[in-house]
């Protein structure tokens, strides 16, 4: 897998078609969640908006920055949207911080937790670590990691100085 070359082709993400989606109640004729995808379906043109404390004030429109999304897999797994939310209810988790890389997830956490009538924790969003050559330090990219990188010669300050320069 080849790392994301521009900032938009890492936030651009194929949308669930609408006329793909099943008529609405066709879920009554499953009695189970397994051996098919359960697909949360997106209210349309709905903007989605929170505040995170790095960002501030971040909005995306359902349907348009991001579709339908799948919350349980054919396999019976649930998927990340749902189990993140999920496990963060039962924990009484009230704030949330992650990756940058994540930030469009809350749009569709936030749906999630609406449905389930929970009000939803606050946000943190840090920028990512990346290499000298402006890709994000991740697995998928074949990324060093911490130790990787401890073992290569880099100190810790320099690899905070990674982190910091990732904030400006």
């Amino acid at each position: 897998m080849r790392p994301p070359e521009s900032k938009d082709e890492q936030d651009a993400e194929a949308i669930f078609p609408i006329e793909w989606r099943p008529e609405k109640g066709a879920e009554k004729a499953f009695n189970q969640p397994n051996g098919v995808t359960w697909r949360f379906r997106v209210p349309e043109n709905e903007i989605l908006s929170f505040v995170d404390s790095i960002k501030g004030q971040v909005s995306y429109i359902a349907g348009k920055d991001f579709g339908d999304f799948s919350i349980w897999r054919r396999d019976g797994i649930p998927a990340y949207e749902l189990s993140v939310v999920v496990d963060d209810i039962e924990q009484g988790i009230t704030e949330v911080v992650r990756g940058q890389d994540l930030l469009k997830s809350t749009a569709r956490q936030l749906l999630l937790y609406r449905a389930l009538g929970v009000n939803p924790p606050s946000w943190c969003h840090e920028p990512l670590v990346r290499d000298e050559q402006g890709t994000r330090l991740a697995k998928r990219f074949q990324s060093l990691s911490i130790r990787e990188l401890k073992e290569s010669g880099k100190t810790l300050s320099e690899v905070l100085e990674m982190a910091e320069e990732a904030r400006i």
